[in-house]
């Protein structure tokens, strides 16, 4: 009786001391980035001209993962990643259209993109697009790495090593990371995104800088941390504003513009579980997005434009000083990406 009893805890205490030692590996190998990382530095930055056209291209590229044919099991569908075929079909068309508007966009700031994750097949986004641009100069600000994703159980996400790029035409003064509020329960921290900012300073001839901030904003919260997020945001671009710089906040806020009122004539608005941006945040700056044409979808099911809501989460926000002289949202029906591209083209006011 005793030794089959000792049997039966042993055999019950397993799967527990399992757990327990991954949970604990998981706290060894959490990544903890300081609140300020330099990326990059240059004792030879470029001079740009201060009356020059700034063109930039943002993009979340959805880690190449999820095509107009795929759900998210994460936000109610089913799958958790795509065929490799259907992956390497989605980078490929990605890096094609980046290149293709490489004659034009002086600085594409992009989004989820990976450099060695179970979801994307372990291939190198950032550095396949940094062999396609050979022209321009490349920094990566990490911001999810872990090394397994549990979930779910039957088909677990894995490891992920993704993070916020940016390619520029010009040589930067420096490119910096700056750490996001964050304020996930432990466990579930230990397997979230780590949301960060990637800075890049630029000098021009009138002896200020230009500053290009790519941003990923958080998602997955009742809509607190945005706000927090905001607020840190607010707090750093307007001192460089201050300093007479020229200040350019580009990427997926995963909220809407401030009293954002959408003329989607032929997709439909999705407004549950919405998040707007504070309507005295920044009231002096400059929004700047077309309304016409959404930038996100849903991924409860595949993408079908008679039924998938659709937002508007991906923009510009510019510093009194700069003006906005064209924006154009790129409508390619989600194709390869749950996100769609966004051009800008802004000019210094002297």
């Amino acid at each position: 009786m005793k030794k089959a009893l000792k049997i039966t805890l042993i055999i019950i205490s397993i799967p527990i001391v399992l757990v327990c030692l991954f949970v604990v590996y998981a706290m060894i190998a959490d990544y903890k980035p300081e609140e300020k990382t330099i990326v990059y530095e240059s004792e030879n930055a470029d001079i740009l001209s201060d009356s020059m056209d700034i063109n930039i291209m943002l993009w979340n590229i959805g880690y190449c993962g999820l095509s107009a044919d795929m759900d998210f099991f994460y936000d109610g569908g089913k799958q958790v990643r795509p065929s490799k075929e259907q992956a390497e079909k989605n980078l490929q068309a990605v890096k094609n259209l980046i290149v293709e508007k490489s004659s034009e966009i002086d600085f594409f700031i992009l989004q989820e993109v990976d450099k060695n994750s179970r979801r994307s097949y372990r291939t190198n986004q950032f550095e396949v697009i940094n062999k396609a641009l050979t022209d321009y100069r490349a920094t990566f600000g990490i911001n999810y790495k872990v090394f397994f994703v549990p979930i779910p159980p039957t088909n677990p996400y894995g490891k992920v090593f993704s993070g916020i790029a940016t390619y520029s035409k010009f040589e930067p003064i420096s490119s910096v990371r700056f750490s996001l509020p964050s304020d996930f329960s432990w466990p579930m921290g230990l397997f979230m995104l780590d949301r960060c900012f990637l800075e890049n300073k630029y000098k021009l001839e009138n002896g200020k800088e230009l500053i290009i901030i790519n941003t990923h904003n958080s998602a997955y919260d009742d809509g607190t941390l945005r706000h927090q997020q905001n607020a840190y945001i607010e707090k750093y671009i307007v001192k460089e504003y201050e300093k007479g710089n020229y200040v350019i906040v580009g990427g997926d806020w995963n909220q809407c513009p401030p009293s954002f009122k959408n003329n989607f004539d032929s997709f439909l608005m999705d407004n549950e579980d919405r998040t707007d941006i504070e309507n005295d945040f920044l009231s002096d700056w400059k929004w700047t997005y077309q309304k016409t044409i959404p930038t996100n979808r849903r991924l409860k099911t595949a993408y079908d434009k008679s039924k998938t809501l659709t937002t508007m989460i991906d923009y510009y926000l510019i510093s009194p000083n700069l003006d906005a002289v064209s924006v154009e949202a790129i409508d390619l029906n989600f194709q390869n990406s749950d996100h769609q591209p966004v051009k800008v083209k802004l000019r210094i006011l002297n």
